[in-house]
């Protein structure tokens, strides 16, 4: 009998080898990215160059690591180095500059880094910062994969959305100091863990370890980015379900119900801890200084306050006509979004299962980040800076298996949407390093 052939290594499909094929589509976009970014130094001084004086490193590279500091990046990196020295810094306290903070001094206690205290301003906690958007941009894509194959057990449509998300239109936000990054990670991660209490085969005592998980990485999520609440719709949608059958199984029902109770309070945990925090520091009375009107609200929040007082972000108040312009560029992004939830709340596709009750739990949890989706495409159009919507959709997963099911279909609207991701975060990295709108 003639031996087995084996297959060719070098021929294998792409859909085969699919940690290969995202590993070099992260390096190809980066170092597209990161082109742009010296192709920008090259050009001349940017148009603001307050980011240099935070970021004081020597020469070339510290003018590269200035540029990515750039906008929000500046407050980011600022609160890692000195804290929440300021009101208005309480918009950025949480999540990543928590990190980069523990990051180095975790490194300097091992004598792998020196004093972050330097005469190079915030260059230390900037690179961290840029280390680790890129490290969790590049594992964001990987559990994002994962999580495709959770829901639809399809590996071509796992592998086609987890490279749309890497060449998303959020293009140097995800490899600068801002939070995106670590919020989709972190929110995808809290989706796959979902994803897999609704596996069938799952004994109850682990569903519902999966899901009190899943609401502990959501609630970290929410930390980075505030709108990482709406991630405890999935727990909303899952208690609704459960109520009609509580007369029926009432032990087991109720038990679900308290992991789920768990799992939502850990998520808006996320939010509420750093206002806590703030409220005790601010509103105690016992520092000595007048009490911020935001101590008087029916639901103290600075965070809500200093977006309303310095940023003037609330419920239409970005609806001007200079601001038109803006709104023409998140149009893309806000009609994927919507386009992409509604057709999915239809329950088309349907994930795929072996057993029908499984299948109907994985379409709940579709569903329910298909609502969260459609919210924040509203919250983005109606409260918030409305250009944003191209970063922060980063930790939706939705639309990316929608853009990435249009594309395997070989739909015209698939190949537009790739093109207009390509070229707006082409164009927006050359902006944003430039310190130039949009961002």
């Amino acid at each position: 009998m003639a031996p087995k052939q084996q297959p060719d290594q070098h021929h294998e499909p792409a859909h085969l080898r699919p940690y290969r094929t995202l590993f070099f589509s992260f390096a190809a976009w980066k170092l597209f990215l990161f082109a742009i970014t010296l192709g920008s130094l090259l050009v001349g001084e940017a148009y603001d160059t307050s980011a240099g004086l935070v970021v004081q490193g020597p020469g070339r590279s510290g003018d590269l690591i200035a540029r990515l500091s750039s906008w929000d990046a500046i407050y980011l990196v600022s609160v890692a180095r000195r804290g929440c020295r300021f009101e208005q810094d309480w918009a950025f306290c949480g999540g990543l500059p928590v990190v980069v903070r523990w990051s180095l001094r975790g490194l300097e206690s091992l004598g792998l880094a020196g004093s972050s205290v330097s005469d190079e301003g915030a260059v230390p906690e900037a690179l961290a910062g840029i280390l680790i958007a890129n490290t969790a941009h590049l594992l964001s894509a990987l559990v994002l994969y994962r999580l495709g194959q959770v829901i639809w057990r399809d590996q071509t449509l796992s592998l086609v959305a987890a490279v749309l998300h890497i060449i998303s239109p959020a293009g140097l936000f995800l490899s600068a100091p801002y939070a995106e990054s670590s919020f989709a990670l972190l929110s995808f991660s809290g989706y796959l863990l979902f994803g897999l209490s609704c596996r069938s085969e799952q004994r109850p005592v682990f569903r519902d370890l999966y899901t009190v998980s899943s609401g502990i990485l959501f609630g970290l999520a929410t930390a980075f980015r505030s709108n990482g609440i709406l991630n405890g719709i999935p727990f909303a949608w899952e208690v609704l379900r459960h109520l009609p059958r509580l007369s029926q199984r009432p032990p087991d029902t109720l038990r679900r119900l308290l992991a789920l109770g768990v799992g939502g309070f850990s998520v808006a945990a996320g939010s509420a801890g750093p206002q806590a925090v703030a409220y005790s520091r601010f509103c105690s009375g016992t520092s000595g200084v007048p009490l911020r009107p935001w101590c008087q609200g029916y639901v103290p929040s600075i965070y809500t306050f200093v977006q309303q007082h310095y940023w003037n972000v609330g419920f239409l108040r970005y609806w001007t006509l200079s601001n038109l312009p803006l709104f023409l560029l998140a149009t893309p992004m806000l009609l994927i979004l919507l386009k992409s939830g509604v057709e999915q709340l239809s329950g088309r596709p349907r994930p795929a299962a072996d057993k029908p009750a499984e299948s109907a739990r994985l379409l709940s949890l579709v569903q329910s980040a298909a609502v969260a989706q459609i919210l924040l495409a509203v919250l983005a159009l109606t409260s918030y800076h409305v250009q944003i919507i191209t970063r922060i959709s980063t930790g939706y997963p939705v639309w990316c298996w929608w853009a990435a099911a249009s594309l395997i279909r070989g739909d015209k609207m698939g190949t537009r949407i790739l093109m207009f991701m390509v070229i707006y975060a082409s164009i927006q990295g050359a902006l944003f390093t430039s310190f130039l709108p949009p961002a």
